[in-house]
């Protein structure tokens, strides 16, 4: 079902056709795009409430830069969804997230307007800064380069690495900051509290217009004027704000607050900006979900990926199942969390901005002094982690697969050296689903398993999930669980807590000939593919081994000494991974074996749907089952 567009923005395929509009349409225009992303991601879904909140923002950017000339970035992709339909993918914007269809976040092969591709956060800054040192080298001293970050990026240390960098560049950079007061969870921090005092003060907003209307005439004076301008706007701020302004200290040109959602304003700031020389920044202040009621008014967090729902109610559609069905790993994690803290008061649960996303707001709320969202910051969770576990505390620290990648130094040099009883829970590992290739959970078990004094391990239901959990928090040393974003397969999974011995899997299935070896959640296919053979006359054995590192020995000389033929499965890649540690431990030991690995290959994988990418990839049920067929055929031949 294709969403028609209103009268203007039907007559805008690019920035081109913007361009030829009035002014004055472009309060229509704005109205025009809203609607056509709530008629988009009701139907669709899709993120939703960053997006909305950077309408007018997104019209004026395009209105007066001259993209894609000019470099345009976002951080993060949620907010781009407008982006993308001003710049030739409206047609196509209802296959936005689905297999096959437009990414949900900008990227580079899709098209030239997306001058960086985006999916995790505080990356624009440096990214923008590069592109404007590269104009700057080649004499292009009319090229505008903008990065639109918002306040919850700005919490990552990689935004503020950047800024101060850019003070000190003398580059045609702009950094947009969109303030609304949230991430995908309300914002938390220091930072915040300071927008906010900056947002707030009458006093200050009162002057700033004053000092704005003088900086905005800054090229019709000369040299010396500017100068005299600049001082006596850098006292004014500083002595209204009764401190120094953290941007302006970092050699920064401050500008704002401004109303983000005022498209006439907006498009006279920027292009006044445009003439003002050196690295600056605007202060926009906006609401996530602006526009649209529900979205306004109700839970923000909800809104920002609602799913589908009634365009004109609000509600979000949700199925109710008829009966039991098992729960997401995430709330397994959340709820047994808590019940181990309650057993043990050592445990501390920690989260770099994913409190809701993890299930980790679960213990914010029964325990709020024993849970930190530290913002979106992955290096400092995992250190501050190292930190509570130097004075005898057992912190789990919940990051997401793609996400854990950040504070890779981190886990080996605060954590494993010191060998500090920290738990990693990995959360959305394996393949994130629509969110694409910035999210997929692909290489932890490859770069996890190299590090030493580090368990890996992979539940393959909730009941192995919350014993695993208990087995970390009475281990002396670094541990890591990864789990895949979704549900389980238990319905009745809240069984008591038994300790797994570190390395010790177990057996699923006795077979005869092949040999598949599973590890985590995607055991549950093997499951279903060892049915489906039965039912063909092949009798494969199946074996959970639970732990990537340590391997199970005493199991795997059972395993080798009694099967010649192999199979190992994996959601993670297959270039180091899980199989390659089972022909490292074959070799190893003296055993030769046909050895065939399922996983992902060594090639970025797009988005979809996870069954999809699954079945692309040759590890969904029936590429378990055809792996075993053909190991089969193999030998009836030979």
């Amino acid at each position: 079902m294709l969403i028609e567009p209103g009268e203007l923005l039907a007559q805008i395929n690019s920035p081109d056709d913007l361009k030829k509009f009035p002014k004055e349409k472009l309060v229509q225009i704005c109205d025009e795009l809203r609607q056509f992303i709530v008629d988009n991601v009701s139907v669709y879904g899709g993120h939703f409430g960053a997006s909305l909140g950077v309408v007018e923002l997104t019209v004026a950017l395009h209105y007066v830069l001259n993209t894609p000339e000019d470099q345009l970035v976002w951080d993060v992709g949620h907010q781009a969804y407008g982006h993308k339909i001003l710049t030739e993918r409206r047609e196509r914007f209802h296959t936005n997230r689905l297999y096959g269809g437009l990414s949900g976040f900008p990227k580079r092969k899709e098209s030239i307007y997306d001058t960086f591709g985006v999916g995790h956060s505080s990356t624009s800054i440096s990214a923008a800064l590069g592109m404007a040192v590269a104009s700057q080298y080649k004499g292009l001293s009319q090229k505008q380069h903008v990065a639109v970050i918002g306040d919850g990026s700005m919490t990552g240390g990689m935004a503020f690495e950047a800024m101060n960098h850019a003070g000190v560049s003398n580059t045609n950079l702009l950094i947009i900051l969109n303030d609304n007061c949230m991430s995908i969870d309300p914002n938390v921090g220091a930072l915040k509290d300071y927008l906010t005092d900056i947002t707030t003060s009458k006093t200050y907003n009162k002057a700033k217009d004053e000092v704005w209307k003088i900086l905005g005439k800054l090229s019709k004076f000369g040299t010396s004027a500017q100068d005299v301008i600049s001082k006596v706007e850098g006292g004014i701020k500083s002595a209204l704000l009764n401190q120094s302004n953290l941007f302006e200290s970092l050699n920064l040109r401050y500008f704002g607050p401004v109303d983000g959602h005022d498209v006439n304003h907006l498009a006279e700031v920027l292009k006044d900006l445009k003439d003002i020389p050196g690295p600056k920044i605007l202060h926009c202040v906006t609401m996530k979900g602006k526009g649209y009621a529900p979205a306004e008014n109700g839970n923000q967090t909800t809104w920002h990926a609602p799913g589908t729902f009634d365009k004109v109610t609000g509600e979000i559609y949700k199925t109710t199942p008829s009966t039991p069905q098992a729960p997401k790993y995430q709330d397994v994690f959340g709820h047994t969390l808590v019940e181990l803290a309650e057993l043990d008061d050592r445990i501390m649960g920690v989260t770099p901005a994913m409190p809701s996303g993890s299930s980790m707001n679960i213990m914010m709320k029964a325990m709020p002094n024993r849970a930190f969202d530290v913002g979106i910051a992955e290096q400092h969770a995992v250190t501050f982690s190292a930190g509570l576990a130097t004075q005898g505390l057992v912190p789990f620290c919940n990051i997401y697969s793609t996400f854990m990648q950040r504070a890779y130094d981190q886990v080996l040099h605060d954590v494993c050296i010191q060998n500090l009883p920290v738990v990693l829970c990995l959360d959305r590992a394996g393949f994130a689903g629509a969110d694409g290739p910035t999210h997929h959970g692909a290489y932890d078990i490859a770069f996890f398993r190299c590090i030493p004094n580090l368990v890996v391990s992979a539940p393959m239901n909730e009941e192995e999930l919350r014993n695993m959990m208990y087995s970390a928090s009475i281990h002396n040393g670094p541990y890591s669980i990864r789990y895949p974003r979704g549900k389980g397969v238990m319905p009745d999974w809240k069984t008591p807590f038994e300790q797994i011995p570190v390395g010790q899997g177990r057996i699923v299935k006795e077979g005869e000939e092949i040999a598949i070896l599973t590890i985590g959640h995607i055991g549950n296919y093997a499951v279903e593919a060892c049915k489906k053979l039965e039912k063909e006359g092949l009798n494969p054995a199946q074996y959970d081994m639970r732990f990537v590192k340590p391997l199970d020995g005493e199991l795997l000389h059972e395993i080798f000494g009694k099967f010649k033929k192999v199979i190992t499965v994996e959601d993670g890649c297959l270039m180091g991974g899980f199989g390659s540690a089972v022909i490292e431990w074959m070799m190893d030991h003296g055993y030769q074996a046909q050895v065939k690995r399922l996983g992902i290959p060594d090639t970025i994988i797009e988005h979809g749907e996870q069954l999809e990418l699954h079945r692309e990839c040759g590890f969904d049920p029936e590429g378990i089952a055809e792996a075993v067929r053909n190991m089969a055929e193999v030998s009836k031949t030979v």
